[in-house]
């Protein structure tokens, strides 16, 4: 077998692009879905309608619902992806074709999610939504779980996969800063259209520019090159059980299941909490977002050099405290004799440090861990790696979605300016402190030493 070559940094960039691409849309859903179909007085106020039911069933809303059980959905079908992934045999490779066919139709059904064929509060919205967030988890599935597994076969060494996971989520953050800017643009729109009309063509247009993104590594990339194409010989089953054997990759999946139930609280809280806790427009949320993205990027080389020296888990169990802590002062918004504006940047400093470390680390620790594994078991399998732990996390993703639209109905009949308005928002950020506290502690157990000796024993001998 020819020996694959190792990518530059030119390589890893354009790779990172597709991050952008798929970023933006995972963004743009994960910030306004909830907040265009469950929305709030203020937006009310502003001519938006509400276009799905009201009422809860056993205190669920059909919103929590439908994008819990897409969730749901999204991390079943990920050991099935990959599974398919890791066992294809195409001249492309094993993760390419995938990309190439998902890029579109992720798009589409993107724009799709805000289409509601119905009048106000009619049931039939909800199960267009519930459609249309099916084929949209599939979509994200069938490109980022073979996406995220070139991770690892794209970053060969220590370095290379922590300079990746660097320019990935550099990316990250710009797709996800981008899709802040929906009412920004929706804005200009909103006069002639009205609101519901001016979300929808700012989303078709991110969503056309984010296809291009996605396009590009699909394209431009040649995985033969680069990455093990051997097909693995397991069954997607089989794989993901012995993936869920690896006892350093449950500690991780664990700590990382926290982490993400508190991180979905905050991000789908975030636009709410500008707006209902903080009283600002749901406009300042780009400048706030971009204010946290430029201070987090500031940290990203001071995190990548520490990482090669110290080491990943003890940056990142410190960005677990610091996140909690960063929750913590949102959960008190609007309650300290602070101006609103002044309050939502230093929420916004306060999350940038936790956020370089974790959105730069963890990607690489996956990669550590799928690389031991495969000198352990001979089994290349780093897309159901990658998979699994998009399994889990998207699980906990599911519950904080129920826990979310369920909690903020507290102290939802109350009217702005009396006692415990906004307290479900409060309590949303509360639940958050605490969860990202459990995550970190959980992670004091993994045992990098271990993975990184068995990694570099192998380098050594070879």
């Amino acid at each position: 077998m020819e020996k694959r070559k190792t990518a530059d940094n030119k390589v890893l960039w354009i790779f990172a692009i597709g991050q952008l691409g798929w970023s933006l849309l995972s963004g743009i859903i994960a910030n306004w879905l909830v907040f265009f179909y469950q929305p709030s007085q203020e937006e009310l106020a502003k001519g938006q309608v509400l276009f799905i039911p009201k009422g809860t069933f056993i205190g669920l809303t059909a919103i929590g619902v439908i994008t819990a059980f897409g969730r749901i959905f999204d991390a079943v079908t990920d050991p099935f992806i990959a599974g398919k992934s890791d066992s294809l045999r195409h001249k492309l490779g094993r993760r390419i074709p995938f990309m190439r066919f998902a890029a579109v139709p992720f798009g589409i059904v993107t724009v799709l999610m805000f289409i509601s064929p119905f009048g106000a509060e009619n049931k039939g919205n909800a199960v267009t939504l519930f459609v249309f967030a099916m084929l949209f988890y599939f979509c994200m599935t069938c490109y980022c779980t073979p996406y995220n597994a070139l991770i690892p076969e794209l970053g060969s060494t220590q370095n290379a996969r922590i300079n990746l996971s660097t320019f990935i989520s550099v990316t990250y953050f710009f797709g996800t800063a981008i899709a802040y800017l929906v009412p920004n643009i929706a804005n200009i729109f909103i006069g002639s259209m009205g609101y519901a009309n001016s979300f929808r063509v700012t989303i078709a247009i991110m969503a056309a520019v984010a296809v291009v993104c996605m396009l590009i590594p699909a394209f431009l990339i040649d995985e033969n090159r680069y990455a093990d194409t051997t097909p693995s010989k397991s069954s997607a089953f089989s794989s993901l059980l012995s993936t869920f054997k690896n006892k350093e990759f449950r500690t991780f999946v664990c700590s990382d299941i926290l982490y993400w139930i508190g991180l979905t609280l905050f991000q789908t809280g975030l636009s709410f909490y500008i707006t209902v806790l903080l009283g600002l427009d749901s406009g300042m949320t780009f400048p706030l977002f971009v204010t946290m993205t430029v201070v987090s990027l500031l940290f990203y080389p001071v995190v990548n050099i520490f990482s090669k020296k110290l080491g990943k888990k003890k940056l990142i169990a410190f960005a677990f405290l610091f996140f909690s802590f960063a929750f913590l002062v949102t959960a008190g918004a609007g309650l300290i004799g602070i101006p609103s504006i002044a309050y939502g940047f230093i929420i916004a400093v306060l999350a940038a440090l936790p956020m370089a470390v974790l959105g730069i680390l963890p990607q690489a620790v996956v990669a550590d861990i799928s690389e031991a594994d495969k000198l352990d078991t001979g089994e290349s399998r780093q897309g159901m790696f990658y998979a699994a732990r998009t399994f889990a996390f998207k699980l906990g993703q599911s519950l904080a979605m129920l826990i979310f639209t369920s909690m903020i109905l507290i102290n939802s009949e109350v009217e702005k300016g009396e006692t415990g308005y906004g307290l479900g928002y409060r309590l949303t950020a509360l639940t958050a402190a605490v969860l990202c506290l459990l995550g970190g502690i959980v992670f004091l157990r993994y045992n990098e030493k271990k993975i990184i000796s068995r990694i570099e024993e192998e380098q050594k001998n070879a």
